[in-house]
């Protein structure tokens, strides 16, 4: 059965397991999706879930999961969705916006070295240096250059559920999820 929902980054910790030792962990707190409308292959042409959250403000976050045909017969329009749906030790893929970090130098976008800080360099350490060539004569698409970074949809797989707490809809996730805290995510297995 295909398992997925949305939930809410609230932060990162550390939990303490007697085999494995510290594990760094990130808390989604998923409460419960309710199935909003359904995608089938002969009118949309794929089959597909939509589930909705409402948040605090009463507006439902709507996010679409693609399902099989098999998997049709398990979810019906109005079927809620919690965090029992899902095992300790089980391999999940969480997508979600990353970090907007505004207008960012070419050191910090794209990881350039800069240049050094004597032999004739003066107020230019973080510069990009060369940008074009003698042939032809603009600058080619896709040059790396100073620009806006981050704020982008970002997919970590193989993430590894370590803890669950149905009372308080919480999943623990070993490693770090992309997005601020309080940002919606999506999770799915498979």
């Amino acid at each position: 059965m295909a398992k997925f929902i949305i939930g809410k980054k609230v932060g990162m910790t550390t939990i303490y397991d007697g085999a494995k030792g510290a594990l760094n962990i990130t808390l989604v707190e998923c409460l419960p999706n309710k199935v909003e409308t359904m995608r089938n292959e002969e009118k949309d042409g794929y089959n597909a879930v939509c589930l909705g959250l409402a948040n605090k403000k009463g507006k439902i976050l709507k996010r679409e999961f693609r399902i099989s045909s098999e998997d049709k017969a398990n979810f019906e329009i109005g079927k809620e969705i919690g965090v029992d749906i899902f095992e300790l030790d089980e391999k999940v893929i969480v997508s979600g916006i990353t970090k907007g970090k505004g207008y960012q130098g070419v050191v910090k976008r794209h990881g350039f070295a800069g240049s050094p800080a004597s032999h004739g360099h003066r107020h230019d350490h973080r510069a990009p240096g060369s940008i074009g060539c003698a042939f032809p004569e603009h600058v080619l698409k896709g040059k790396k250059m100073a620009g806006r970074m981050g704020g982008n949809k970002f997919t970590v797989k193989n993430l590894k559920v370590v803890y669950i707490d149905k009372e308080k809809n919480l999943i623990g996730l070993k490693g770090a999820v992309p997005g601020v805290v309080n940002r919606a995510v999506r999770l799915s297995v498979g």
